[in-house]
């Protein structure tokens, strides 16, 4: 059986493998749904699955993430709309609405919600970090600025990121999950 990852990233369908090839072959599912504006991941990510589902008309499961950085001293702006916000401001203007606080304490989120059409299943993933000045060359978005262990996503291999990413948390979670079900 497959389940279809809702997602224009192949890296995110590489790593969604690695968790769940047990359980299922993980396959690209490119579809645009109508992401609602809301502060909860869970609710974002959970909609957007069930329209998903919705819309592939077969028996194959989907899953959709939805994930943010959420930076403790700006009370979690950018959070649900980071990716609004890089597109608008860059991580550049962010990390200078960053740098003059005190404490630039945040966090990577993600929530993978889960549907197939009987049910709707919502797992969460965090890892702590703190804001800091652009630093290193890989990843994409908000890794040049997130520093966990003293290193940047952007500096990390991505093995290394993605054995300590929110999203492999969260689809760890996932994992768990369906092997209960099994």
């Amino acid at each position: 059986m497959s389940l279809q990852f809702v997602t224009t990233n192949p890296g995110k369908v590489r790593e969604a493998t690695e968790y769940l090839a047990e359980f299922f072959d993980v396959e690209q599912y490119d579809y645009d749904y109508a992401e609602v504006q809301s502060d909860d991941l869970a609710e974002i990510a959970a909609r957007g699955a069930e329209e998903a589902f919705a819309a592939a008309g077969g028996d194959d499961p989907v899953i959709v993430d939805d994930a943010g950085l959420f930076i403790d001293d700006l009370d979690g702006f950018p959070g649900p709309y980071s990716s609004y916000v890089e597109d608008t401001l860059g991580i550049e203007r962010v990390w200078r609405l960053a740098e003059p606080l005190a404490d630039r304490s945040a966090a990577f989120r993600c929530t993978v919600a889960y549907a197939d059409g009987e049910t709707v299943e919502t797992f969460d993933g965090e890892i702590p970090g703190e804001v800091v000045a652009p630093r290193g060359d890989g990843g994409f978005g908000y890794d040049p600025i997130f520093e966990h262990d003293g290193e940047t996503f952007a500096e990390m291999g991505t093995e290394r990121k993605n054995d300590l990413s929110h999203r492999g948390r969260a689809l760890a979670k996932l994992a768990d999950w369906l092997a209960e079900r099994a």
